[in-house]
């Protein structure tokens, strides 16, 4: 039951993860791909979380938190040059 579980959460992560980097592709602002790129690191964590919670272990943790790291300066990074070139531009 825990592998048909695990590959119907593989196959709608799968089809989400795809139209999110449809989104990272196409833009049309940078903005729009960070967005897209934070979204795809959250359905990242979700399937890691998810497997972990169905095999009943922990060795992903780790992982996880560098996940999530990575996306909060990387988005913090991005908004601040945004709104650098923002004020240059004024």
């Amino acid at each position: 039951m825990t592998e048909i579980l695990l590959f119907a959460i593989y196959a709608v992560f799968t089809v989400a993860a795809l139209l999110t980097l449809w989104r990272v592709v196409v833009g049309p602002s940078i903005l729009d791909r960070v967005v897209a790129s934070d979204v795809l690191l959250t359905e990242i964590l979700c399937v890691l979380g998810a497997e972990m919670a169905l095999n009943g272990h922990t060795r992903s943790l780790t992982v996880m938190l560098i996940i999530a790291a990575v996306g909060v300066f990387g988005s913090i990074t991005v908004a601040r040059f945004v709104a650098r070139r923002d004020n240059v531009d004024r």
